[in-house]
């Protein structure tokens, strides 16, 4: 076997993410040596490969499924927003530009040979590249320097596959009119679709999916059922509105421990709350109210891409005084990473927002400085006794004036706060956290000793590829990357006969 396919889908969000992962683990089992790719990634969750590149989260996670060591090439570019108009473009794994959707569009042509490089070097190094698209091929317009969908399945000849979310309806309009509306170029290429996200007995589908078939000449490879719990560093189907607990059993003491993460508006590395919603008694919750934090017996302030910005929004809301009084009460406040930076007494920031001096929520005695580096690692410390392995991601720089050393950063009273993400992932130092919080919030909360984060993580990744064995046309996926997009798919109207 030597060859590729792109996963594509008819929205952000029908899981293309959770499909490319589950090709990957599927293929893997079978002894194949497999690598994801995602040309281009729009994403504020991002880690650091073991070499010191940013990518997208979610390809380091399907590298994971692949049981491969991520690197750059899988995500070449990754676009982090900082506002509704601007984001910062990182290729290769280092940040090279700030654009706007305008200058960005003149940029693709420049990024396009870089994209169709790594993904020949994986095609060389690998039996096979499990591609995922970026939001949905039929963004038509934009097609004309498109590089993550049906620009890059033309420039490499690959066959496409259209995942449709059912759960949200119209599943079978939308794959129909994400096909009709391609060129024929571009059609000649789509080669056939699958159904996402159903709940229910899919004998129901079997009308539909033929009269799909026979309405567009490519066959529908599977049915894949709904399936909860798969929220693990995925980070198109996280919804941050639900309560988040955990399927590994219930709580070890007599006590939950309740745990607020601010939702922030330009919040990222959410996935630092995976391990915690892993742990058996706890309860994650993403807030966007002070009131919320009332009950909460950790308050987390997460990451975020704009931290000048979104600590006015944290004033505007009344989060800051509900935070000084949580402090007051010596009652538990973690920041990480950006939400360290907002705990400061003051951030200089002539950078990302160009704000000037900004007054921190002034619980911490450390001063923030932004440059325009981006510091980007995989630090090791001790905490509690424990061991932590973390990354980091960030361009503001803490000094820190008083308090005790805490990981990287600092504490002072209950309050905490580290530019590390991922610490939670370290079993011993997450329960021993825990116990801090819980003998600080009274609660007779028992951390699990037999629960392993890494042996969660691939117990779902199990799953993915249990998914894609069971309910998918394995011997159709094989043929396709073994022959490419079949020679006789039809054109479907009204899309354009004319080559782009």
């Amino acid at each position: 076997m030597s060859g590729a396919l792109l996963v594509a889908g008819t929205t952000s969000d029908a899981g293309k993410s959770v499909v490319t992962a589950g090709i990957c683990r599927w293929l893997a089992r079978r002894g194949v040596k497999v690598a994801p790719f995602k040309a281009q990634n729009m994403s504020l969750n991002s880690m650091v490969t073991r070499d010191g590149a940013e990518i997208g989260r979610a390809q380091a996670m399907q590298a994971a499924a692949a049981g491969i060591e991520a690197e750059a090439a899988m995500n070449p570019v990754l676009l982090k927003p900082g506002t509704d108009r601007r984001s910062q473009v990182v290729l290769l794994g280092h940040p090279v530009a700030d654009v706007d959707a305008l200058s960005y569009r003149d940029l693709k042509p420049r990024l396009q040979a870089t994209v169709l490089d790594c993904l020949a070097d994986l095609r060389s190094r690998f039996d096979a590249v499990i591609c995922e698209g970026a939001g949905s091929p039929t963004e038509i317009n934009l097609r004309d320097r498109d590089i993550a969908n049906m620009g890059l399945a033309r420039a490499a000849d690959l066959p496409v596959l259209v995942v449709g979310d059912i759960d949200r309806g119209g599943v079978f309009a939308a794959m129909y009119g994400t096909l009709a509306l391609l060129s024929a170029a571009d059609q000649r290429l789509i080669a056939g679709f699958v159904v996402n996200k159903f709940r229910g007995d899919d004998r129901l589908l079997a009308p539909g999916l033929a009269q799909l078939q026979a309405l567009t000449g490519r066959p529908t490879l599977g049915v894949l059922p709904w399936a909860g719990g798969l929220w693990l560093d995925v980070e198109d189907s996280l919804d941050l509105s639900a309560e988040r607990g955990n399927e590994v059993g219930p709580p070890r003491g007599d006590d939950t421990l309740r745990i607020a993460v601010v939702r922030l508006p330009h919040i990222s590395n959410f996935t630092d709350a995976d391990a915690l919603s892993a742990e058996p008694g706890v309860v994650v919750s993403f807030v966007t109210a002070p009131q919320e934090l009332v009950d909460a017996d950790l308050v987390v302030l997460p990451g975020s891409r704009t931290t000048v910005a979104d600590l006015g929004w944290l004033r505007e809301r009344g989060f800051d005084r509900a935070l000084q009084r949580r402090a007051a009460e010596q009652r538990p406040v973690l920041g990480v990473c950006g939400g360290y930076q907002m705990l400061a007494r003051e951030i200089h920031d002539d950078v990302e927002s160009e704000a000037g001096i900004v007054p921190g929520l002034g619980l911490l005695p450390t001063v923030v400085r932004f440059g325009s580096h981006k510091v980007l690692g995989r630090p090791r410390g001790s905490a509690f006794g424990e061991l932590v392995e973390a990354y980091e991601i960030h361009h503001g720089i803490s000094t820190v004036e008083g308090g005790e050393p805490f990981l990287d950063g600092c504490s002072q009273g209950a309050v905490r706060g580290t530019t590390w993400h991922g610490t939670f992932e370290n079993d011993g130092f997450r329960r021993a956290y825990l116990r801090d919080v819980a003998v600080a919030a009274g609660r007779r909360f028992v951390a699990a000793d037999d629960v392993c984060f890494a042996e969660v993580r691939e117990r779902r990744l199990g799953v993915l590829g249990d998914l894609v064995a069971d309910h998918l046309d394995t011997a159709g996926l094989l043929a396709l990357l073994d022959a490419g997009p079949p020679a006789d798919l039809p054109f479907i109207h009204p899309g354009a006969l004319a080559d782009d």
